[in-house]
């Protein structure tokens, strides 16, 4: 039963064949993410960029915000020019863009994405955009984590999986999974998970590592904003609100909020959570969770957002309340439609 689910998908399998042609010994390679990089985002960049380092590329990676420091176990010997900005997208063979679906998650690395006339693929397990960084190498929602297809791809190719390499990859599972809680963990992904413990992770070090090395500031900033903890019970809608000041007052960063808004998710007969952080420029970034069937990509993309059907995310232009009054009222409305 194991080896069953072990099997990699044809249509993935046919994929990464195709794309696997470009990876040429001797590219120079570009490897990037999402603003603000996750566990998954990282994990699959630290991943891919040692594969590919050890069949003969000269991978780097260049994100379009700083590394998180949480993650910062994932980057010992890899080359992180995220500091260069896009300068470090010149004078490279292949850009290769991993867990975002849409260009504009590059931030300011957009335009100069765009401009690139090198071949680009992307390796994602988001829905689809009307405007991907690149070609897309793979793209399979069934995926629990990217960093699903990057283990995929090292399968496919026969290439082996060295520790470091498996904690990447378990790095982004175990997030995007929500510590294997969430309904994207499939029984491919714990069969996975097993192959990466047997290949050399420590779970409890992981463990450690991601969600028990939280600095002080992280738990007194989660008082403050879940003192803002809004409850709608009759429609099963859950919201929480962080004032613009609030990372400077509490000497965090912006990794530190990783998880805030799954406190007003994990309340009784919630449906869905919104958690509102003001960014202090007329911008307002709001999280979207949800449970059962209620799908959140599809109404995060009434605010030009999007993600997964149980976690999304949207940046809204306009003032904290102004933009939390106008969610809150809609996600009512939606919430009270018919199925």
């Amino acid at each position: 039963m194991t080896t069953d689910l072990l099997s990699v998908p044809a249509g993935r399998r046919n994929a990464i064949e195709e794309f696997a042609r470009s990876f040429t010994p001797g590219r120079r390679v570009a490897l990037s993410t999402h603003l603000n990089a996750d566990g998954d985002g990282c994990g699959s960049e630290s991943a891919l960029a040692r594969l590919l380092s050890s069949r003969g590329l000269l991978p780097h990676v260049v994100n379009p915000t700083p590394w998180p420091e949480m993650f910062d176990f994932l980057l010992e010997g890899v080359d992180d020019r995220t500091s260069q900005g896009s300068k470090a997208l010149r004078d490279v063979d292949l850009l290769i863009v991993l867990d975002i679906s849409d260009v504009k998650r590059l931030g300011h690395l957009t335009a100069a994405v765009r401009e690139m006339t090198v071949e680009k693929i992307v390796i994602d397990h988001h829905a689809a955009s009307d405007d991907p960084a690149g070609h897309v190498g793979v793209c399979d929602i069934a995926a629990c984590a990217t960093a699903e297809l990057v283990y995929d791809t090292a399968v496919v190719l026969g290439w082996e999986i060295t520790p470091p390499i498996a904690r990447a990859i378990y790095t982004g599972m175990v997030t995007d999974t929500g510590g294997f809680r969430f309904s994207n963990t499939s029984p491919r992904c714990l069969a996975i998970a097993a192959q990466l413990l047997a290949a050399g992770v420590d779970p409890e070090d992981m463990y450690t590592r991601i969600y028990a090395s939280a600095p002080a500031g992280r738990i007194r900033l989660m008082a403050d904003v879940l003192g803002t903890l809004q409850v709608d019970e009759h429609r099963g809608l859950t919201w929480l609100s962080m004032q613009a000041d609030a990372l400077e007052k509490y000497q965090v960063k912006a990794e530190d909020l990783d998880g805030l808004v799954e406190h007003a998710r994990s309340i009784a007969g919630t449906r869905m959570a919104l958690l509102f952080r003001d960014l202090g420029n007329g911008k307002v970034k709001v999280s979207f969770r949800s449970t059962g069937a209620t799908d959140v990509n599809v109404f995060a993309r009434e605010f030009g957002g999007g993600g997964h059907a149980r976690a999304s995310g949207a940046l809204v232009s306009g003032e904290l309340a102004d933009v939390r009054d106008k969610v809150v009222e809609r996600a009512k409305s939606f919430l009270a439609a018919p199925a």
